[in-house]
C-alpha cells in the first residue's frame, strides 16, 4: 500500500502580489505621432537572444512555482471560440472560471479561502447573455471578441455595430482585431483612426486590441502597430487571435512589452498586455510571467495589466498543482478539460 504525502504549500502571502500602487488611470490615447512610430527599429537577433534567456536562465521551483501558478490562474482569460460552441459549453466554462482549481487542492496548498478565480471569460458575442447570467455575482468580467474576429475583413460600420451590440449585452471587455492591411501598407493614419473609433464604440468597456502578429510580416511592424494602437487608446495590446498558424511567441512578446514600457515612460499611462494562442502548459505561463516581471515590473503581475488568453492551459496548471501536493500526477479525469 502506498501513502500520499501532502507537501507544504504556499500561504496566501506567498502568492506573488504586485507592490501597492495607485489605481490605474485608463489610457486615454493621444494624437498620432508618426515621428515616434517611424523611430521604431528592432534588432531581431537581440530580441531572439533575450527571449531565449527567459526560458534557460530563469526558473521557479517548489512552493514558489505553486504560488506563481496560482497567480497565473488569476490572469487567465478562459476562452472558448469554436464553431461548435453551445450554451452548455459556455455554462461549463463559467463554472470552471468560478472554481478553477479543485477545492481539496486549494485546501492542501493552504489557500482554501483565497477566492481564486480567473481574470475573465472570453466568448463570441451571441453567447454573452449566457455567460453574463452564469457569472452573476462573481465579479468575473465577460469579454467578447468583435470587429469581424478573427480575420477582421468585415465592413467598418458592421464592426462598430458588433462592438455596440456586445457592450449592450453586458460585455465588460471587447477584444477587437485590427485591419492587418493598414499595417502591411504602412497606412498608420488609417490604423489609428480605426482603433480610435473602436475605442469610442467600446465606451466604458475595456478594449483589447489584437494585432495578429504572425500576419504583420516583421517585428518592426509589430512594434509600430503596438505604438499606434496605444496612441489610439487601447487598454491592452494582444498578440494573436489564436487562429493564426503561429500565435503568441516570446520574441513578439519582447517587442510588444517594450513598446508598452516606452509608451508608459513617455506618457505616464500603463497599457496591459495579453499573449494568446498556443499557451497550453504551466511552464509557458511561468515564462510569460517572468517576461512581465523583468521587462515591466511587479505592477504588470496582476490581471488589471496582464492576461493570458487560453483554453487548455488551466488543466495543465491544475495538474502541476496536484503533483506539488501529492507527489504524482493525477489521472486525467481528476482534472477534466475545461
Amino acid at each position: 500500500m502506498t501513502t500520499t504525502k501532502r507537501r507544504t504549500g504556499p500561504t496566501p502571502e506567498l502568492v506573488p502580489q504586485p507592490e501597492p500602487i495607485t489605481p490605474i488611470t485608463r489610457n486615454p490615447g493621444m494624437p498620432l505621432d508618426l515621428d515616434w512610430v517611424r523611430e521604431v527599429h528592432i534588432n531581431r537577433s537581440a530580441v531572439e537572444r533575450r527571449a531565449a534567456t527567459l526560458i534557460t536562465r530563469r526558473t521557479v521551483k517548489k512552493e514558489w512555482q505553486a504560488a506563481w501558478l496560482l497567480r497565473a490562474i488569476t490572469c487567465i482569460d478562459l476562452t472558448t471560440l469554436a464553431g461548435d460552441d453551445t450554451p452548455g459549453n459556455v455554462l461549463r466554462l463559467c463554472a470552471k472560471a468560478r472554481q478553477p482549481v479543485r477545492q481539496d487542492l486549494l485546501e492542501a496548498l493552504g489557500v482554501g479561502d483565497l477566492d481564486l478565480k480567473v481574470g475573465a471569460v472570453c466568448i463570441y458575442h451571441n453567447l454573452v447573455p449566457v455567460a453574463i447570467e452564469a457569472l452573476r455575482g462573481s465579479d468575473i468580467p465577460v469579454a467578447a471578441v468583435s470587429t469581424g474576429f478573427p480575420a477582421g475583413q468585415n465592413p467598418f460600420e458592421q464592426k462598430l455595430d458588433e462592438i455596440t451590440a456586445s457592450v449592450k449585452a453586458g460585455a465588460a471587455e471587447i477584444d477587437i482585431v485590427i485591419s492587418r492591411a493598414h499595417v502591411l501598407t504602412g497606412n498608420w493614419q488609417a490604423l489609428y483612426d480605426e482603433v480610435k473609433a473602436f475605442r469610442a464604440a467600446c465606451g466604458d468597456a475595456h478594449m483589447k486590441t489584437i494585432l495578429a502578429t504572425h500576419e504583420l510580416a516583421t517585428l518592426r511592424n509589430v512594434g509600430m502597430a503596438s505604438l499606434v494602437c496605444m496612441m489610439a487608446g487601447a487598454d491592452f495590446i494582444k498578440t494573436s487571435t489564436g487562429k493564426e498558424p503561429v500565435n503568441a511567441t516570446l520574441q513578439v512578446g519582447v517587442v510588444m512589452v517594450r513598446a508598452i514600457r516606452d509608451y508608459c515612460e513617455r506618457t505616464g499611462y500603463k497599457v496591459g498586455f495579453k499573449p494568446a494562442g498556443g499557451i497550453r502548459s504551466a511552464k509557458q505561463s511561468l515564462d510569460w510571467l517572468i517576461l512581465m516581471k523583468e521587462e515591466l515590473g511587479n505592477e504588470w503581475l496582476s490581471n488589471t495589466l496582464f492576461r493570458l488568453g487560453a483554453s487548455g492551459l488551466l488543466s495543465d496548471i491544475e495538474r502541476q498543482l496536484s503533483y506539488f501536493v501529492t507527489g504524482h500526477y493525477a489521472a486525467a479525469y481528476y482534472n477534466p478539460m475545461v
